[in-house]
């Protein structure tokens, strides 16, 4: 369980900083981030920001997981990312002046900090380093996403659901990928029974291993050719 007093981890000490944009900052920049920052312990299943709500800032992660989701018609989830320490989240709607499209959601007990909008656009404005690193930031997602989205719409089911194991396993580097079953069916676009048969499949073909809801992979190359990546 997440030591609640992690809360008050300063800029310096973070963990996740040299995996984030502020990872190229000097130590005065860095102070200066400490000082317009603000952590807190978020619950599991506790929202950042919701889908129709303006943009207030943006959230770092220090420890845990979101998902960012949007909702179909009928209320069912869409998971598009699920993002890791280091990331930023909420900046792109920020920019777009617009409300937000998506919800985020921890998936975990976890440490977020959070940033104004007027002190992030600080920073950006008086910080190449950082202006650069998000544009570079914006344009990566979005190839990211366009492969994401085709592989997601021309394969099937049973090749969506070992596309997603993949990169859940590099989302989890070092840990097995920790995910409800209804998390991980929206995350491929499935039904959750379909989800639990797939991943018995799996099993029974040694291709992964479950410990509870915990899932290990043991074959990675299998996941690849499955997925026709």
């Amino acid at each position: 369980m997440l030591d609640k007093s992690h809360k008050h981890v300063t800029c310096e000490n973070c963990l996740a900083k040299n995996s984030s944009l502020f990872k190229s900052f000097c130590n005065e920049e860095v102070d200066d981030l400490n000082i317009v920052k603000s952590c807190s312990y978020f619950k599991k299943s506790q929202p950042l920001f919701i889908e129709g709500s303006m943009p207030r800032g943006v959230f770092c992660l220090n420890k845990g997981k979101v998902k960012i989701f949007s909702r179909g018609e009928e209320g069912k989830e869409q998971i598009i990312h699920v993002a890791k320490e280091g990331e930023i989240v909420g900046f792109r709607a920020m920019f777009s002046e617009e409300p937000y499209k998506v919800t985020a959601s921890t998936l975990e007990e976890s440490n977020i900090c959070f940033i104004s909008k007027a002190d992030f656009l600080n920073l950006v404005d008086t910080n190449v380093t950082l202006r650069n690193g998000i544009m570079k930031e914006l344009s990566t997602e979005l190839a990211n996403r366009v492969t994401y989205i085709t592989n997601m719409a021309q394969k099937s089911v049973r090749g969506r659901l070992a596309f997603a194991l993949i990169l859940l396993e590099e989302i989890y580097t070092g840990e097995m990928i920790n995910l409800t079953r209804e998390d991980l069916a929206n995350f491929v676009g499935t039904a959750t029974e379909t989800l639990i048969r797939l991943l018995k499949d799996f099993k029974d073909e040694e291709i992964i291993q479950t410990h509870g809801r915990k899932i290990e992979i043991l074959n990675h190359d299998k996941l690849i050719t499955i997925s026709g990546t």
